[in-house]
Parts: C-alpha cells; structure tokens; sequence
C-alpha cells in the first residue's frame, strides 16, 4: 500500500438496514486511504440526515438528498474526492451523472446501471468532463483473481480455449414477499431488465473477461423464471463466443439449493487450466497437461508482484470477501490522487473496473436479454445500441 494521505468519501444510498452500504463503509476504511464525511442515505430526508448524524458525520454535511449534496458539495472549497452510488440499480445513473458534473470521481456499485442508453451516456460524460468513475466489481481485487490474470498475461496457460464461470446461490429458491432486498432485485423498474442476469451473471461474466482480458463478442441465451409470479429471471445459461475462437458458458442460478455464494471461474487453455472459487478464495487451482496439479496459495512462494500487490495478510489467515472490496477501494484512492497531482494512471491499475467494463456488462445483459427472448438465437454484442 501507497503512503498517499487520507481522500474523503460522500456516500449516496447505504443508509439503516442496507447490507452493501455498510459494505463499503468498511472497505472504505480498511486500508486507511479514505474519510466518510457526507452522505445522503436514503429517500426520505429526515431518516438520511439522521443516519448521516447515527456516522458522527458533521450537521452540515448530512444531506436530505443526493442532488442538494451535489450542488453544496461542488461549490465547497473542500469538496469531496469521490462518492460511493450503493444504492438500488435504477439509481445509479442520475447522481453517478451529477457527481462527474460536479468534478467529484464515482465510485459506482455494480452493474453501472439498469439501461444500456443510461450507461453509454455516463461514458459521454466522464468523456466530456475527464471525470472519473470507479465500478466495484470487488472479485477483481481478490488477489488469486490478480494471480490468475497475470499468469494468463503472461501465457503461461498456452492458446485460450474454453471460458467457464458461475454463480450460484439459493438465497431465491422461495418467493419472499416484503424482503427489502428481494423486492427491488426483482422489480423491472428497479433492477433493470434482468434478474440473476444483472445481479450475479454480471459478476461471472466481468471475472472471466478481467482475468483472460477479453470481452464477448456474441451470447446465446436461455432466461427461467422458476419460481411463480417473479417478474425476472432467476436461472440463466448462457453460451458465450469470444475472440480467437474461444468458448465458454455462463450459468448464474439464485435458486440453486445448497449454493451460498458459489462463484468459480475455470480458464482452459492449450498447455495448462487455472480453477479459481470465491468460497476458497485463497487459493488457485493449476495444472499444466500432463503433470500433477498444483494448489497456488495467497501469500505464498512464487506469486506474481500483482497478487503481492493485493495482499495484506500471512499465509493461512483468511482473506475474502471485504478485502476484496477493500482492494478496490484502496486501487480508487491511487487512481484519484494520481489525477489530482497530474501523474499518469498507475501501471498496476490497468485492470481497475471502471465505465468500459461498466457498459460491456449492460451490453451482455442487453444481449442475453435479446436472445432468451429468441429462442436463445446468437446476439452480438457490438450489435447492441440500447
């Protein structure tokens, strides 16, 4: 980790009850680069302000609501470095669109919105400003998720050929009438066009296309909706054609009984195949043909300097699913300061999640979208507009 001095942080959404926003609260502070100092928390004024006050934040800086916090946080001459989006998908694109306004970096929950239009016109933006905008995929800053990245850069894996992730839950199996977060996962007005499609299918598919580098070129899709009377998926499977011949599949299942948080991703090339999973997220599966597997360990000999990078722990002492997010927000506080002192983009944050990987995923949602709804027909996704 850098010495930079400490950034602030606002935070819009996150407020009492919400999972992720203390999620991110956390990983903020974990590595110490980052300050909570602002928020609006959640729809209704009073209960933002109050929960702003609940953090120690100071009076002034509790707001009713993300657009006034816009407005006053720009005309401060202290003003935020960033703000955290961890609210519901739908709200994602306004405030995300006035903080870049505004010249305050975003750092955005996944995915980057619940429209493709939406995401395309973030991109303009950010373009039309220089602003910047950070998207938490958080398994990318696992550091075996790095190893693996830099074990395929570096070709240790041979030709690519096969491509296989998934995710699966069962936290779903079962209608649950008024689960907050049930609900808006699956209200086409909030989540966006897809279920587990644009709530875990997004993780699967970005981890696949961070550590091989690559990005889809065309799906072929199957949608369910196993459970009656849900408005979106929540079972998808999905072919996946990517470049230079490579090929894989994708299943993301919320209703995958026996499944908590399985999500794995394996990487067949020519000469030798990595097996990573997120519920053993220290170590890394390698085999090359012919020879006995290995078993590479977080923090152990012989890693890459990007895993090093990632780590913060000994060997043997767990690290997962905060550090995880943590690793993204300390990867933020290098692309933020570099920016505000003129330095170039760091080297070690070229895989840093950000607007591109934010619009490649509405363009996968789009596309699997597309083709469920024709009878799982091949959609290219350079072909997908909005």
């Amino acid at each position: 980790m850098t010495a930079e001095p400490r950034l602030t942080l606002g935070m819009v959404g996150g407020g009492e009850g919400a999972f992720i926003g203390a999620v991110h609260r956390m990983a903020a502070r974990l590595d110490d680069r980052w300050t909570l100092v602002a928020g609006a928390f959640s729809a209704d004024p009073a209960r933002s302000r109050d929960f702003g006050r609940s953090l120690g934040l100071a009076e002034d800086r509790c707001y009713g609501d993300w657009g006034e916090m816009a407005r006053a946080e720009a005309a401060r001459p202290d003003r935020l470095d960033a703000v955290a989006i961890v609210t519901p998908n739908h709200l994602h694109f306004a405030p995300a669109l006035a903080f870049l306004e505004a010249g305050i970096a975003v750092i955005c929950d996944k995915p980057l919105t619940s429209r493709l239009a939406d995401a395309l016109a973030l991109e303009a933006a950010a373009a039309r400003t220089g602003g910047t905008l950070v998207l938490t995929h958080n398994y990318s800053g696992y550091p075996m998720v790095r190893q693996a990245r830099a074990m395929v850069a570096e070709g240790l894996l041979g030709d690519l050929r096969v491509i296989q992730a998934e995710y699966a839950q069962d936290w779903l199996a079962r209608d649950l009438p008024g689960h907050k977060q049930a609900d808006w996962r699956g209200d086409p007005e909030r989540a966006g066009a897809g279920g587990a499609l644009g709530d875990i299918a997004t993780h699967a598919y970005h981890l696949a296309g961070f550590v091989t580098g690559l990005r889809a070129e065309a799906v072929s899709a199957e949608t369910s909706r196993f459970v009656a009377g849900r408005r979106l998926d929540d079972d998808v499977q999905i072919r996946l054609r990517w470049p230079g011949g490579v090929r894989g599949q994708l299943w993301a299942s919320q209703v995958a009984i026996g499944a908590s948080n399985a999500l794995r991703l394996r990487i067949i090339g020519s000469d030798a195949a990595l097996d990573w999973s997120q519920e053993t997220p220290d170590l890394l599966g390698y085999t090359r043909l012919g020879e006995a597997p290995q078993l590479l360990r977080r923090g152990g000999p012989g890693l890459s300097p990007a895993a090093a990078q990632a780590t913060r722990l000994p060997a043997g002492h767990p690290e997962g699913y905060l550090e995880g997010f943590a690793q993204i927000y300390a990867d933020a506080a290098d692309l933020v300061a570099a920016r505000r002192a003129g330095r170039a983009r760091p080297a070690h944050l070229s895989g840093l999640p950000g607007l591109a990987d934010g619009v490649d995923g509405l363009r996968f949602i789009t596309a699997a979208v597309r083709s469920a709804a024709a009878d799982g027909a091949w959609v290219p996704l350079k072909e997908v507009s909005e």
